[in-house]
């Protein structure tokens, strides 16, 4: 199963580092590694930039934020790789770090060292190689929703747990929180959104239902599959927005991202993963299974939707700023104007539905 290994690609020129500094500094604090580093990128690069760096005997995964102006939060090297150490002893699906560097001389940025873990991962469809059929799917979609499960079950009442985030509250402090970077990424000829932003003040929750671990990014493209037995997921990646919180807002989060089948032209080409796939889960068919499973009530979804949805929003109009200002040169961007006013749209219609 080699050719459904998720491989790296050709670097870009405005995301290239100093190669021999991050080398001289990594050989200071990994045992067994020599020779001179090769270097490539992932895919994707949207937020926060990932790396492998190839050694004759090792394989290294780097990860540090993008060029250009960004927000704190969303871009702490120290914090992602301090959850992710964190949370290791109780969620074995988080790479091991290897090495963390704060200082800025390096490559002008922090950023961390992680194991690679190889495997497959699913981008936008299904590669051929793994030979899926439909039943293959469905039981893999529901062991994705498994290990969003497991996550949801740490226990948090250890103390270094607790230290990941502040937990209770967090539903108003994400609306009035991800409101407020709405407002700040506009730019000229932006919709406003004013009015999806104040269906969400108003309607939403009293108080969060409980206080879990939760992701806060958990797509396809974020977990990694094992090359031989591709149904089992073998690890997690991408833990930037983890934090404590509402696990209902984590699964509206990933919703925001479920593309399904019969959704329009527009939606479909937002598609990252493969959740069109004859047997993936409806978004309806995924929400009813995490409650099956968790015993939460989501009947009515349609505040954690259309949040998710507004997240997803604001995420783009945030990343098309960076682009309009000439912080990020990559044609990618261009479209994502467009992008962030049909997630407004598509929020508006949900709204229209819902009768919370």
């Amino acid at each position: 199963m080699s050719d459904t290994l998720d491989q790296p690609r050709a670097l870009r020129d405005e995301d290239a580092f100093d190669v021999a500094r991050v080398d001289a500094f990594l050989k200071q604090r990994i045992a067994g590694l020599h020779g001179t580093p090769t270097l490539a990128q992932f895919p994707g690069g949207a937020s926060n930039l990932t790396y492998l760096l190839t050694y004759p005997d090792h394989e290294l995964v780097l990860r540090r934020p993008p060029a250009g102006a960004k927000a704190k939060s969303a871009h702490d090297m120290l914090r992602e790789a301090h959850v992710m150490a964190t949370l290791k002893p109780q969620y074995p699906y988080v790479p091991e770090i290897l090495a963390i560097c704060d200082d800025e001389a390096v490559i002008g940025q922090h950023f961390y060292v992680m194991q690679r873990l190889r495997g497959s991962i699913l981008r936008r469809d299904l590669p051929a190689g793994l030979g899926m059929r439909a039943d293959d799917v469905r039981t893999l979609c529901l062991s994705f929703v498994d290990r969003l499960v497991e996550l949801h079950q740490v226990d948090t009442s250890r103390p270094d747990i607790q230290q990941i985030g502040k937990g209770e509250g967090y539903i108003a402090r994400q609306v009035a929180g991800w409101s407020d970077r709405w407002r700040g990424a506009l730019t000229e000829g932006t919709d406003a959104c004013e009015d999806v932003l104040a269906w969400l003040a108003q309607k939403q929750p009293p108080r969060d239902n409980a206080v879990c671990v939760i992701h806060n990014d958990y797509r396809f493209d974020n977990v990694v599959l094992d090359p031989q037995q591709p149904l089992r997921i073998i690890g997690v990646l991408d833990w930037e927005m983890a934090t404590l919180g509402d696990p209902l807002m984590d699964l509206g989060g990933s919703l925001a991202y479920w593309v399904q089948a019969d959704d329009d032209a527009t939606f479909q080409g937002f598609r990252r993963q493969p959740s069109n796939a004859p047997g993936m889960l409806t978004r309806r068919e995924l929400v009813d299974y995490y409650g099956s499973r968790t015993g939460w009530h989501v009947d009515n979804f349609d505040f954690y939707e259309v949040f998710g949805l507004f997240r997803l929003m604001v995420i783009i109009q945030q990343i098309y700023r960076r682009f309009v200002l000439g912080q990020t040169t990559n044609p990618q961007f261009a479209g994502f104007g467009h992008a962030a006013r049909y997630m407004g749209e598509r929020c508006r219609g949900i709204i229209a539905r819902s009768v919370l």
